[in-house]
């Protein structure tokens, strides 16, 4: 990712091509790694473990425009694992419906609501 664009990070909404092997494919590259896919662009997301998911974790979803997200899709894995409450409050705080899935099933559900034109965002843990 070159350019004047933080490292780690691609501008604009993209559906997520490829998923598995520690890693994402999408806008014609790669990342190994966690990501969250947000309205602003995708970005490495540090989180590598359901019990980091949190309103810390999640802070660029939180500074997206009041409004710009209605839906996260959370993909904790290659197992379910619910969001823990204090997240749940700030998400809601927020008018966003936060929805825990397997990682697989997370991108998948991503890539029909981003093409229906939704206001959804993904937090997406990489899976081996």
């Amino acid at each position: 990712m070159a350019g004047t664009r933080p490292e780690g990070f691609v501008p604009g909404a993209h559906p997520i091509d490829a998923y598995g092997a520690g890693g994402f494919s999408f806008a014609g590259m790669s990342h190994r790694g966690s990501i969250l896919a947000l309205p602003s662009g995708i970005r490495a997301w540090g989180v590598s473990d359901p019990s980091q998911i949190d309103p810390d974790s999640l802070a660029p979803l939180f500074e997206e425009p009041k409004g710009a997200v209605e839906h996260l899709l959370v993909g904790t894995g290659p197992h379910f694992v619910p969001l823990v409450p204090a997240l749940r409050n700030a998400l809601h705080a927020r008018g966003i419906v936060g929805e825990p899935m397997a990682t697989g099933a997370a991108a998948r559900t991503y890539n029909i609501l981003l093409g229906e034109k939704r206001r959804v965002a993904a937090a997406l843990l990489a899976a081996p």
